[in-house]
């Protein structure tokens, strides 16, 4: 994708400058995959057949945390680790304490993950040690059939007992599940009252047309329009202001206690209030998960060190688009490139 770059006005390369897009939107939270590699395959997220990038291409530690240092000097506030699964990452623990110094400065106000939750059982207690106060872990049914199914090779009991043991370590859990036709609509209600019984929140998520995958997405796409209405019958949903960084929109359920979000790309975008960008574990920029709006930090860096990176993420802010074209009317998947490279 050619790119003509141009330099915002009134913008600078200073590194104390916030990172403001045209549209005026700060920035102010950045995911950072740190791997594409998952021990799960879920369908909606990766082909049957996946190539992994070979590790050469890959940022080292090191300097992912020089360009997570710009970030935050720079305005951003909030680090969320996906992958892939971030966990498989060997060492990742030295990557979390390195990140987490910037909590102990007061300069990062949050550092958390997505996971699918196969190895938390193993970590829990060190992602506690250093800083981290909450996670959302992925759980798109509670059948261990089905999970196997969905997930190609995860096994349920696995994920449970991560999930205890995240709990038990004082972990704050929020879940996240696809919501999809004919597969887990009729586990949302079960799930919810699961989850609430747990004290966790539960949010819900269309499904997003990302790269080329097993199945067709238009025949298991649920609109959470739809769910929410369902819930209804069976709920009083409250609307709440709660906020948790991302673009969620929450109820709370008066007979449960619990919050429920809705993360709508399909039927609601949320692009007017989008404060984040995705750094890949290759060193991409992309900014804006449905469109292939990216650049290359890691050149920069290399070449130039943190004036060029400083440089660089300043033109970022003149392509980050205004939002996503997602739509299911479309054979094709918005872009070629799947969820598992940015972490959704």
């Amino acid at each position: 994708m050619n790119i003509n770059i141009k330099t915002p006005q009134n913008s600078t390369t200073a590194p104390s400058a916030p990172l403001i897009d045209n549209f005026g939107r700060h920035v102010t939270y950045l995911r950072v995959s740190v791997t594409d590699r998952c021990d799960f395959r879920c369908t909606y997220c990766m082909s049957e057949t996946m190539k992994f990038l070979p590790k050469k291409e890959v940022l080292s530690f090191e300097e992912l945390c020089q360009i997570i240092e710009i970030f935050v000097e720079r305005g951003v506030n909030k680090i969320r680790l996906t992958g892939g699964e971030p966990l498989v990452r060997k060492d990742i623990m030295q990557l979390v304490e390195r990140i987490s110094k910037h909590l102990s400065t007061g300069s990062l106000n949050e550092l958390t993950l997505t996971t699918n939750g196969s190895q938390l059982k193993r970590y829990a207690k060190q992602l506690v040690d250093n800083g981290i106060k909450r996670i959302n872990v992925s759980l798109d049914t509670r059948d261990s059939e089905k999970f196997t199914r969905i997930t190609r090779r995860g096994k349920l009991e696995q994920v449970l007992e991560g999930i205890d043991a995240a709990d038990a370590a004082g972990l704050k859990i929020k879940l996240n599940m696809v919501a999809m036709r004919d597969f887990n609509e009729h586990e949302i209600t079960p799930m919810i009252t699961w989850a609430h019984s747990r004290g966790f929140d539960l949010t819900l998520i269309e499904e997003m047309p990302l790269g080329q995958v097993s199945g067709d997405r238009r025949k298991r796409f649920l609109s959470l329009r739809e769910v929410r209405d369902n819930l209804a019958k069976d709920f009083t949903l409250e609307k709440i202001d709660h906020q948790s960084g991302g673009p969620a929109r929450y109820v709370r359920l008066n007979e449960t206690g619990g919050r429920v979000g809705f993360i709508t790309p399909m039927t609601h975008n949320f692009c007017e209030s989008c404060n984040r960008v995705r750094l890949t574990c290759t060193g991409r920029l992309y900014l804006c998960l449905g469109r292939e709006n990216q650049m290359d930090l890691r050149q920069p860096l290399r070449e130039h060190g943190k004036d060029g990176l400083n440089k660089i993420l300043t033109q970022a802010m003149s392509i980050k688009p205004k939002g996503h074209d997602f739509d299911y009317s479309r054979i094709d998947p918005a872009t070629d490139r799947h969820m598992s490279v940015t972490g959704g």
